[in-house]
């Protein structure tokens, strides 16, 4: 009977470390925090209605989705380095969309600088 637990404990001794090593080789679940909350706020400042950010906003949101199928086939690395890409598009929509705002801003400003010149000679 001794024999039979010893054997029983160098058994479940292999399941556990074959667990834990299994469970280290699992691909660690992807962080996409920062670009899914870049291309939120890519929305929220109008990147869609930009042209030039409305392109980035979207491949945003591609290499995002692009990360995650990356991700599920194991190509981790990969992955993280879609993941920054799409980071780093959501940023640039997001400066665009500012510059884009910022651009319209100064043009009625020129304008109504123009209009007063006009009005009192």
């Amino acid at each position: 009977m001794r024999h039979v637990s010893k054997i029983g404990v160098l058994l479940f001794a292999v399941a556990a470390l074959a667990t834990a090593i299994a469970a280290g080789c699992a691909s660690a679940p992807l962080r996409t925090e920062a670009s899914t909350s870049g291309i939120r706020a890519a929305e929220e400042v109008g990147a869609a209605e930009v042209p030039r950010a409305s392109l980035h906003l979207q491949l945003a949101k591609e290499e995002l989705e692009h990360a995650k199928g990356l991700n599920t086939k194991g190509e981790e690395e990969m992955a993280a380095s879609m993941l920054m890409r799409a980071e780093a598009d959501a940023e640039l929509a997001v400066a665009l969309s500012h510059g884009d705002a910022e651009r319209l801003e100064a043009d009625e400003a020129m304008a109504r600088v123009r209009q007063l010149r006009q009005d009192n000679p």
